[in-house]
């Protein structure tokens, strides 16, 4: 069983709900436990919140979360659970992932960025920074129904970070065998970063060394008796992956988390991010 135990974060949105019926994918092919969570924000001294109203809003938000559970467990035939509290959003859904000890919470974005992605899509991201297990994020419905994923693309350069995410993919496929797992590597273009003229002898390094990256992640599948297919290209990453995986008719991304924390939360630009805010597929983010 890959995922023992799902949290979701939600609400009125269809990137919540997209992101349900992604979970409830994942719980229905691996017979785990599906929590849907969320969290009431009141803030008695900038809203002047009057008493009880705290308590009125987390009595809706109960109802809210009742009624998604009552739609979507008929749809997806998953059982689910409801836990509603008053705080912070994204600081309720990281405590409830670790009172539960969940090992994935699923949660829509906007895909936004700059100020519109800090506005509406900052609970999602809060809770990709703060979050201990894996996180998968959802823009839309990836496909009808909610049945087994068929087809997994790999982001992968060689790093710790991304062999989980190679682990990851590995136990989804052991999972499924019928799985399409393919692993990509993408060969920067360092002279459009720093300006350097590319040689003949450089770019016969830059494919030496990819084709040795690529190489490790088939040694690491063929470990674990899993057959996996690889694309080698060069590019932008970010465009690379999104472009390849809608040519693949990818049902999911997995990657490895780039160590969101500290200082580096604040930092902008990394490829995880960039794939999140664009990708119209869900991403895994391995942990």
């Amino acid at each position: 069983m890959i995922y023992k135990n799902i949290i979701v974060g939600i609400d009125r949105s269809e990137f919540s709900k997209a992101a349900l019926v992604e979970a409830a994918r994942l719980a229905k092919s691996s017979g785990g436990q599906l929590s849907l969570v969320r969290g009431e924000y009141s803030d008695t001294e900038e809203f002047s919140t009057t008493a009880g109203s705290a308590e009125k809003k987390v009595e809706k938000g109960k109802e809210l979360c009742e009624e998604i559970r009552s739609t979507f467990t008929a749809e997806c035939n998953v059982e689910m659970n409801c836990v509603v509290r008053e705080g912070e959003p994204h600081e309720v859904i990281v405590e409830v992932a670790d009172e539960l000890k969940a090992d994935l919470i699923a949660m829509g974005t906007h895909g936004r960025k700059g100020l519109k992605r800090m506005i509406m899509g900052s609970v999602t991201w809060g809770v990709i920074q703060d979050a201990k297990c894996d996180i998968l994020v959802v823009r839309k419905r990836n496909k009808p129904g909610c049945e087994a994923y068929g087809n997994i693309l790999l982001p992968y350069d060689g790093s710790d970070l991304s062999k989980k995410a190679l682990e990851r993919a590995i136990e989804f496929k052991k999972e499924s065998p019928e799985i399409v797992v393919t692993l990509l590597y993408v060969i920067p273009r360092y002279e459009e970063m720093i300006g350097f003229i590319r040689t003949e002898a450089i770019q016969d390094r830059l494919y030496e060394e990819a084709r040795k990256i690529v190489l490790t992640g088939l040694e690491i599948a063929k470990k674990s008796d899993v057959s996996i297919s690889t694309i080698m290209e060069e590019g932008h990453p970010t465009d690379k992956i999104i472009d390849i995986a809608a040519g693949l008719g990818t049902d999911l991304v997995v990657m490895g988390s780039h160590g969101w924390r500290g200082f580096s939360k604040a930092m902008l630009g990394s490829t995880a991010e960039r794939v999140i805010t664009h990708s119209e597929v869900p991403v895994l983010i391995a942990r």
